[in-house]
Parts: structure tokens; C-alpha cells; sequence
């Protein structure tokens, strides 16, 4: 048995080991209850950070766990490895795509095993390999059969220079493109989109079927969904047979509407404007459409609109009103349409200010005197019911006036009464609406998956056929990162038969939005060496729902819906049985390190370039005073801890540790030096423990019913710790006061004085199963020492003995006066009277009692006597 501590020494050994032995590999068949333990699957950048240790520690802690609590584990792990940043690799380096991922892919699969996870690389999936990507097109058709994947004009995002599509998330704030730096403009282009708004209710009434989520992500994707009650409702244009149709959730305001805006993008747009407007007109919409969705609807930027000269006819009181175009309307969000209340409605009362727009109140508070309350004529310095300027919109519910026959009404009543006459007038109709909007799901890049369909002069749009699938990425693509999608310049790709007739067809030459990849990713892994189908019934319906997913709250949005979406899709297609894909959500939080930053320029400072003097942390070159905190880890910042060189100096176990005990795992944590350390010196102190327990262990262990008060101790420690670890390890996970558990077990064993007793022995070996799922390698190499020839991760959890944690004997407090004089041992079951016979029979009580006259005993039963003696 080696003395001394070697983490490096040790944990190659048994990662090597753990291999051979096939440990990790998941069970197909057995008649354990099942645990699918999964993390969010990361983008091979090629290095590891410490965001990805933390994440797939604690998922490796959970499934260690469950296999010692007798479950059948499934923890697999792949890559999301299309995307945009390895066309950019590609550009930049002049490499192919896929030379410059599967080379990520290998260096950070290398990187994870280093850290002992426990995960069945037999399983192993990436979303870029035909393989992998063959199924995502197979799903794709599943959609398109059932009519949820369609084409249609959709305004983008459009970048001029790189003549691409951009996400929102790929234009800054004030309208540039992240890549090329082109003034984003807007642009009508023919897309792919998926109708995740069919499920919008059932996304939004199913997040009661998940306890296990966080309630912060479950009110995040609510918002999300935004479903609204309200009305649709239609205005007249005036000299025309069409319509302008508004969806509002406050038809109680409707007499209050002032005007009308279109979204300039706006089918009615040039049909509603005038000839003396016309030029006006197409000069605001040609300034508009150089904007970003974001740029038209932030908060603080002013809203501006234009009058068309159309008028349209406010169908409840018979009233003109104008129609504009605005910038904060966009034609994709409900109908393109909005009316304008300014009295009740924020935005409308900043719009309609700013352009010195009509305002009339009919809404207020129900105390109102309603005497006072008169319309407000243009272009007048406002008044309200209170006589003062009207500095903001009233949206509180309130009383309704200037509305004809509902004048008087509750508002909050008069919605549905508003509605029921609209629909019997044919204004309107009730209406339920959602914010969420049908998923575009085309992207105009190479390094995606193609979406399998032929455009046919004569047949239209033609599904590939099942037996042609994959439609593969071609390799002979040139790369210069300006221009349209590489796959748009293959002739000899594009042009093939129409599937259909025959004929001569085009191949689309979009990819998909990569979240697709990862929207099913977690029911491959249930079968994923299948080449027959994308996973087999019966192996989709064992393991799903997955019983723990652990990843970024980052995700609580986008991928967690999609991965609903998905789930709910493939459910009614009769491909699984489950409702929800996620049992289970934890979200860790950020790893943050020390930060230096120059206040007065704002530049992150590297901690190398950083002194400490003058009671301050200052610029080495300039002397500078810098501010400092903890901020999440980033090579821009200059705070970055590389997990290889912790793991080098450490070692895995130490590392785990570290991030388990620092902080709960939903919580920030503060990356600390000394910490690390600390970690390591505990596991010192358990390895030297354990060893000089296993060079001195007695021969013959002495095994007795009859336990001295030593052992009782003893015993009563053990089983606190599996007590208190194993609750710690349900729930929440809270990793870091199971952590603490662990050290009191330690600190209980080495101050121990029965080595030679069997609960000693019950003590080392249970400390080594409690601490085997968190630092997996000392655990088993300590395990072996002491002569046992199977894994420990093949023991069995301890189980509590309630017996052992009854207490015979407790320490009793003596005090006189309220002044503790000395303590007793005394039995547990001792009543009040025996406490106070015990306490004054005592050497203690005797002595301090002794002449004097007790006036008063306060027993506190397990606790304390105190004695109140006359002075």
C-alpha cells in the first residue's frame, strides 16, 4: 500500500481499468428500476472550460450514485457539432469543416475522460455525422408529413456583404452584423418553418406536469409561449372593401382607439396610402427595412411613425381615424396591426405623444368622480380626470367611460360584454393569441444538416425518399465566406431528378437551425447504434423520460422547448409514449474567477500584469487603481482557469471535490485557489487515514452485540453520515453539505479509540462508499487496499440503522445561576425529576450547592439544569 498520495498515478490507472472492465457500459436488459442520467451535450471547441467540468461532475456524481443505489444507469455523451463556427474555422484556416470538428471532438473527448466520468462512450453521438444526421432528416419528413414543416416569404435578418441570413443573436445592438460589420437590413425570403405554435397550449399546460423543473425556467418558457386572451377585431378602411384586422387583449379601451398602425411591411400598406404620401411613405419604409427586429422594438429607442393618409372607421362609435405605419410594429407579431389607445397603453401613450396624436380616456380608477372626465381634443396640453398633465397611460382595470352603452361598467366586465357585441355586430370575435412564433428553421450555410427535399418545376416541393437518405454534405466546397450558402454554387449537387415525375429538380440548399440536432439527440442515445431506424421503440420507451438533465440556464428557453416540441411531436406520430422528454431540470450555475478591470477604460487587465500595493490592486505598467470582483470565466477577461493544469497539479478527484463542495450546484461559483487546496488535504487526510488503518488493522476484528460507549459513537457518526448524505443526494442535490458530511465521518474516524472494533471497520469502508460518487479514483484505489477484489462502484449504498442513531447518553449542562459550573453524562430517557436528583448528586452539584439554599430548578430535559440559589 503506497503511502503517499499519487492522483496522477492512481487515476490513470483505474480509468484505464474501468475500461477494460467495461464498468460504465449501460445494462439492456436487467430488472433494475432505470436512470437516465444525461447533461446538455456541449460544441467541440476543442477545450474544456470550467463551466463544462462543473456540468458533467455533478451529472457523473448523480449516475455513481444510482448505480450504487441499485438503479441501471444510462449516461451517455456527444457532440453538437454543427455551426457556424467551423464554417468560420474553415474560412480562417483554410481547413474543411469537418477536419477542423472531429479534431475538437477527439482533443475534448480526451479532456473529459481525464476527469473519471462514468460515461458510456459505446453511446457516443455527433449531430455532424451522417449517421447521426441520416435520422435528423428522417424526422425532418416526419414533420413535413404530418404538416408541420412548411415554406413561406418570412422577413430576415439579411446581411448585404456575406449575402447570408443572421439570427437575432447575430446582429449587435445597434443593427450590424457581428460578422461581416454590414448595416443589417431586412429582407422577404422564402423559409423553412416548423409549426410549434400547433402546440402552443399544450407546451404551456404541460409545464404542470413538471415538478422537477425550476420555477424560474417554467415562468421563462411561460413568457415565452405568452399566451394572451383577448379579442380580434376589424376596422374598416375607409373607401375600401377590406379590413384592418387588430388582435388586442383589452377590448374594454376599444371607443378609446385614436388610430390605427400597420407594420410597414404590411400587405395594406400601399393600398392605404395616398398619392400626396406615397414618396413619404416608401422613404420610411426603405429606412425601416435597414433595421434589426431588435433595433424596431427596444424599449428605449423613440417610436416612429408616418401618416399614410388612409383613414379607417372605428366600427364601435362610427368615428375616422388615421392609419399610420410604425417602425415598432412588425408584420410578423399577430396580425401586423395594432390600435392605438394612448390612454391605456404605455407604448401607445410615448407614440402617440411623441407624434402629438389625439389621446381620449376611457378607463378610470373606480373612485373616480366621472363628471370630470371629458375628451381630450389634439394637440392640447393634456388633461386628466385628476386635472393634472397626463404624464403616463392608466392600465389598471377601472371603471369604463366615453363608451356609449357600456359607459359605467367594471372594465374588467365590460371585455366580455365589448366581445359578446362584437361578435353579434360582426366586428369581431374572442380570441386566444400566443407570442410564440412558428420556428424558422432554414439557415443559408454549408456546415449544417440539408433538408431533404427536391424542388420540382412541375410537382413542387418533394420529400427524398426514405431509402435515399442521407442526403450527405458534399466535400468539394470552397469556402471564402462572402456570397450565398457554398451548397447554392454545387451545380452537380443541386441539379437532380424529381423524385417524383423524374424530371429535372433542384435540391433545397438550406441546412437547419442546429437546434434541431439537439432537439432529439437525448432519444437517440437510447438506441444509438442503430442503423436501421433513429431508435427503437421499446429502448426509447424504457429509458425516456430522462431522469436528470443538468445544463446552463442559458438553455431554459430555446433548446428546452424545441426538446418539448420535439418530444410532443414523435409522441402523437406514435414513435414514443411520453409527454415531457426532461423529468428532472438542474440548472448550474456560472464558474467565476477574481477580475481586474481598469475603471477608466474599461480594459480587462490579466493577473500577471497586476500588483498589490498601497492597499489597492494596481496596473503593474501604469499603476493604475483597479477595480476587482468575480465575473464568469472568459479569455476576454482574462480570468480563464484551465481544468488541464488543475488536473495536472491536483488531479480529477480534487478537482470534483472542489466544484461539488464550493457552492450548491444551481449557485454561482467563485473559482478560489486556496479552496482547491484545501480539497486536496482532505483527501490527503482520508488516504492517510485509510492506509495506516490497513497497515495496523488487527488480525481479528472484534465483532460484538455489545458496544462500548466508544463504539456507540462511533456507530451513531456513521450512520448520521449516510442519513444526512443520502438526503443531501435527494432532491436539490446539495452536494457541498454532503461534502461536509463526508469530513465530519473523517474527523470522527481518525479521533476514534476502537480500531480494533468491527464498527471501526464498518466506518472506513462506509466512508469509502459515501465518497466513492464524488472522487470516484482514491475511492476505488483505497477500496482494493483494503483486500476487496470488486469495484467499489459495484458495492451497494449503505442503508441507515435507525437503532444506531438512538442516543443512550447525553451530555447534561450544570448551571448555577444561569452560570455553566460543569457537565455530566447522563441516560437519554432520564425524566425531569431524575435530571434534578442526577444534577444535585452529582461531584458538581455537591460542590457548588453545599450550604446554600436553592430557591428555584429550571430543567431544561436533554439540555440543562440550572440552579437559582439564594444570594
Amino acid at each position: 500500500m503506497e503511502s503517499q498520495y499519487n492522483a496522477a498515478a492512481i487515476e490513470q490507472k483505474w480509468q484505464q481499468d474501468w475500461v477494460k472492465q467495461g464498468l460504465d457500459k449501460t445494462p439492456e436488459n436487467s430488472d433494475k428500476p432505470k436512470f437516465y442520467a444525461l447533461s446538455m451535450f456541449p460544441y467541440p471547441s476543442g477545450n474544456l472550460h470550467m463551466g463544462h467540468v462543473r456540468n458533467y461532475v455533478i451529472t457523473d456524481v448523480i449516475a455513481r450514485l444510482k448505480r450504487l443505489q441499485g438503479y441501471r444507469v444510462l449516461h451517455p455523451m456527444g457532440w453538437d457539432a454543427f455551426g457556424l463556427p467551423a464554417e468560420n474555422a474553415a474560412i480562417d484556416r483554410n481547413i474543411p469543416p469537418a477536419e477542423w470538428t472531429y479534431k475538437n471532438i477527439a482533443q475534448m473527448k480526451q479532456q473529459l475522460q481525464t476527469l473519471g466520468l462514468s460515461i458510456d462512450w459505446d453511446r457516443e453521438v455527433a449531430t455532424c455525422s451522417p449517421d447521426y444526421y441520416k435520422w435528423t432528416q428522417w424526422l425532418f419528413l416526419q414533420f413535413y408529413q404530418a404538416g408541420l414543416a412548411y415554406q413561406k416569404e418570412a422577413a430576415v435578418n439579411w446581411d448585404p456583404i456575406d449575402q447570408t441570413v443572421l439570427a437575432n443573436e447575430q446582429v449587435d445592438s445597434d443593427g450590424y452584423s457581428w460578422r461581416s460589420g454590414a448595416k443589417v437590413e431586412r429582407k422577404l425570403l422564402r423559409q423553412w418553418f416548423f409549426k410549434i405554435t400547433d402546440y402552443a397550449e399544450q407546451l404551456l399546460n404541460d409545464l404542470d406536469k413538471l415538478p422537477g423543473w425550476p420555477d424560474r425556467v417554467k415562468l421563462m418558457q411561460e413568457n415565452w409561449i405568452g399566451k394572451s386572451v383577448g379579442a380580434y377585431l376589424e376596422f374598416p378602411i375607409k373607401g375600401s372593401e377590406e379590413k384592418i384586422a387588430v388582435f388586442t387583449t383589452r377590448p374594454d379601451t376599444v371607443y378609446g382607439v385614436n388610430y390605427v398602425v400597420l407594420a410597414p411591411e404590411h400587405p395594406l400598406t400601399p393600398k392605404v396610402t395616398i398619392a400626396q404620401q406615397k414618396e413619404a411613405v416608401e422613404a420610411f419604409i426603405k429606412e425601416v427595412a435597414n433595421e434589426s427586429e431588435i433595433e424596431r422594438t427596444a424599449e428605449d429607442k423613440p417610436k416612429r411613425g408616418i401618416l399614410t393618409g388612409g383613414t379607417a372607421i372605428n366600427p364601435f362609435n362610427g368615428q375616422e381615424i388615421p392609419i399610420l405605419i410604425a417602425d415598432y410594429v412588425l408584420y410578423e407579431y399577430g396580425t401586423g396591426a395594432v390600435m392605438g389607445v394612448p390612454a391605456h397603453d404605455t407604448r401607445d401613450f410615448k407614440f402617440a405623444t411623441e407624434n402629438k396624436l389625439t389621446i381620449k380616456v376611457v378607463i378610470v380608477p373606480e373612485d373616480t368622480d366621472v363628471g370630470t372626465i371629458h375628451e381630450l381634443p389634439e394637440d392640447t396640453d393634456v388633461e386628466t380626470f385628476h386635472e393634472t398633465s397626463l404624464r403616463e397611460a392608466y392600465t389598471e382595470p377601472g371603471i369604463i367611460v366615453n363608451s356609449g352603452e357600456f359607459d359605467g361598467m367594471k372594465s374588467t366586465e365590460g371585455k366580455t360584454a365589448i366581445i359578446e357585441y362584437a361578435e353579434k355586430e360582426g366586428y369581431g370575435k374572442a380570441r386566444i393569441q400566443y407570442r410564440l412564433r412558428d420556428w424558422l428553421i432554414s439557415r443559408q450555410r454549408y456546415w449544417g444538416c440539408p433538408i431533404p427535399v427536391v424542388h420540382c418545376p412541375s410537382c413542387g416541393s418533394i420529400a427524398v425518399p426514405d431509402a435515399d437518405l442521407p442526403v450527405k454534405l458534399p466535400e468539394n466546397v470552397e469556402f471564402t465566406g462572402r456570397g450565398a450558402s457554398p451548397l447554392a454554387k454545387l451545380e452537380d449537387w443541386i441539379n437532380v431528378p424529381c423524385p417524383s415525375c423524374g424530371e429535372p429538380a433542384k435540391r433545397e440548399t438550406d441546412t437547419m437551425d442546429t437546434f434541431i440536432d439537439s432537439s432529439w439527440y437525448y432519444l437517440r442515445y437510447t438506441d444509438a447504434v442503430n442503423d436501421q431506424e433513429a431508435f427503437k421503440l421499446e429502448k426509447a420507451n424504457d429509458w425516456m423520460g430522462v431522469d436528470q438533465y443538468v445544463g446552463g440556464i442559458e438553455h431554459a428557453i430555446l433548446h428546452l422547448l424545441y426538446s418539448r416540441f420535439f418530444t410532443k411531436v414523435l409522441r402523437d406520430r406514435g414513435l414514443i409514449n411520453v409527454d415531457e422528454p426532461f423529468k428532472r431540470l438542474l440548472t448550474q450555475g456560472m464558474v467565476q474567477a477574481l477580475t481586474y478591470k481598469n475603471p477608466q477604460t474599461g480594459k480587462y487587465i490579466p493577473p500577471e500584469n497586476v500588483v498589490y500595493k498601497d492597499d489597492n490592486y494596481r496596473d503593474r505598467e501604469t499603476g493604475e487603481i483597479l477595480s476587482f470582483f468575480f465575473e464568469k470565466m472568459s479569455k476576454s477577461k482574462y480570468n480563464g482557469v484551465d481544468p488541464q493544469q488543475v488536473l495536472g497539479k491536483y488531479g480529477a478527484d480534487t478537482a470534483r471535490m472542489f466544484i461539488l463542495f464550493t457552492a450548491p450546484p444551481e449557485k454561482d461559483l467563485e473559482w478560489n485557489d486556496a479552496g482547491v487546496e484545501g480539497q486536496f488535504r482532505f483527501l490527503n487526510r482520508v488516504w492517510r487515514l485509510v492506509v495506516e488503518y490497513g497497515e495496523n488493522k488487527p488480525k481479528q476484528v472484534k465483532k460484538t452485540t455489545d458496544l462500548t460507549k466508544f463504539e456507540k459513537d462511533l456507530k451513531r457518526a456513521i450512520h448520521t453520515a449516510i442519513k444526512e448524505i443520502s438526503e443531501d443526494l435527494e432532491g436539490d442535490y446539495q452536494f457541498n453539505t454532503a461534502v461536509s458530511e463526508l469530513m465530519k465521518l473523517s474527523n470522527a474516524l481518525n479521533d476514534a479509540k476502537c480500531l480494533d472494533s468491527a464498527v471501526y471497520q464498518e466506518g472506513i469502508e462506509t466512508l469509502l462508499i459515501l465518497l466513492a460518487p464524488f472522487a470516484p479514483h482514491i475511492a476505488e484505489e483505497l477500496w482494493h487496499d483494503l483486500g476487496h477484489k470488486k469495484s467499489i462502484h459495484l458495492a451497494s449504498w449503505p442503508k441507515v440503522d435507525p437503532d444506531a442513531l438512538v442516543v443512550d447518553e447525553i451530555t447534561l449542562v450544570i448551571q448555577v445561576m444561569g452560570k455553566t459550573r460543569g457537565t455530566i453524562q447522563v441516560s437519554a430517557s432520564a425524566t425531569k425529576d431524575e435530571l434534578e436528583k442526577l444534577a444535585r448528586e452529582s461531584d458538581i452539584g455537591k460542590r457548588y450547592l453545599e450550604d446554600t439554599e436553592v430557591k428555584k430548578v429550571i430543567v431544561v430535559p436533554g439540555k440543562l439544569v440550572n440552579f437559582v440559589v439564594a444570594k
